[in-house]
């Protein structure tokens, strides 16, 4: 019965996020809410402009819907597929479902950003500091559910669970890896189809060690996130007849966040998510030593200016302006991405205690 509940969850998103492709992307060219392209990008992106951005209420609705669907489905047959009937079914719960409302508050956040860029038609929507505001008034939120349900722990593989040891330490430490995890899956949306193959890889590993840990809600979510971005990519895939936005984007962060903890695992993010790793880093690495060499070079020179370590930052453009396609780039991302996850639901798997 699990098994068939996972398929339909993954046909199901598919299906959905697919069939809403064929009303989505002719509403949005007739709302005119295209996506203007910075000068700053690479030359042959210009050919992108006007193309409808918002796309991401497509695997938004797929994901949610399909999920549902599957619950209710299997509750009018007698199967509570999120809890269940386990001591810790409570917990669960508020760990799927909270963590459901707390990706789609990322995603309302996001559609703020690009409802203002469309309005004014520039790529400047919220400022950094209402951004910034928001992002982490909705992690508080968050956490705030998670320590009143006691999910004040972490799961560590092979050595078991780990008490952080006060609220305190909980809530920075979950503050920085919502709010750097959901930024640096925002970096990946930089081109054709990378945020939702990169998405694909990174909620079929979530599904399978959300299994090895017994949160079938969190694979049944997990599943149908990955049949949605699947499906989305059929309007995505290079040359991309829409965008997904930052309110997909932002959804997407708070997903992969929200599976995380539903496994109690946030560390597995290094793996699991080891693509947006790379990517945030390279635009923080990149800034550090523009910044670092500037100020070393005016030393001798006060006109002088800092080196890129990329040929343009976030990594994936690097790419791009050493002549790799964006189909390369896209299928190269998503294979290590994927890797990275096997490994990941293999160090889970052979990591839990005996007595689990």
């Amino acid at each position: 019965m699990k098994l068939a509940a996972v398929i339909s969850a993954v046909a199901l998103g598919f299906a959905i996020s697919a069939l809403l492709g064929i009303k989505l992307v002719p509403w949005l060219h007739k709302l005119k809410f295209g996506q203007t392209i910075l000068d700053i990008g690479p030359n042959w992106h210009k050919e992108k402009q006007g193309t409808p951005t918002m796309g991401g209420f497509m695997f938004i609705l797929g994901t949610v819907a399909a999920f549902l669907l599957v619950v209710l489905a299997g509750k009018a047959l007698g199967h509570d597929f999120v809890g269940g009937n386990s001591l810790v079914a409570a917990s669960e719960k508020v760990k799927v479902y909270g963590g459901l409302l707390m990706a789609l508050g990322f995603g309302l956040i996001g559609f703020a950003d690009d409802y203002i860029k469309v309005r004014k038609a520039q790529n400047e929507g919220l400022t950094v500091i209402q951004k910034t505001f928001l992002q982490l008034l909705l992690c508080a939120a968050y956490i705030a559910t998670l320590i009143l349900s006691g999910n004040v722990y972490m799961y560590v593989p092979f050595a078991g669970t780990w008490d952080y040891g006060n609220t305190f330490v909980f809530c920075i430490l979950t503050f920085i890896v919502m709010y750097a995890t959901v930024n640096a899956v925002n970096f990946t949306d930089g081109i054709d189809g990378l945020c939702a193959s990169v998405t694909t890889t990174a909620a079929v590993s979530f599904a399978v060690m959300a299994a090895f840990r017994h949160v079938f809600g969190a694979t049944l979510l997990a599943a149908a996130l990955a049949g949605a971005c699947a499906g989305y990519l059929l309007w995505n895939w290079h040359p991309a007849k829409c965008f997904m936005g930052d309110t997909g984007s932002m959804f997407l962060g708070g997903m992969i966040v929200a599976l995380a903890y539903a496994i109690n695992c946030p560390l597995i993010l290094l793996l699991a998510g080891f693509i947006y790793v790379v990517e945030g880093a390279s635009d923080v690495i990149q800034i550090l030593y523009f910044k670092i060499t500037k100020r070393i070079a005016r030393k001798t020179d006060p006109n002088a200016t800092g080196k890129r370590l990329f040929k343009m930052a976030p990594i994936h453009h690097h790419f791009e302006k050493s002549g790799w396609s964006e189909e390369k780039i896209n299928y190269v991302f998503a294979a290590v991405n994927l890797v990275c996850g096997l490994l990941a639901c293999v160090l889970v798997y052979y990591g839990i205690p005996s007595n689990l």
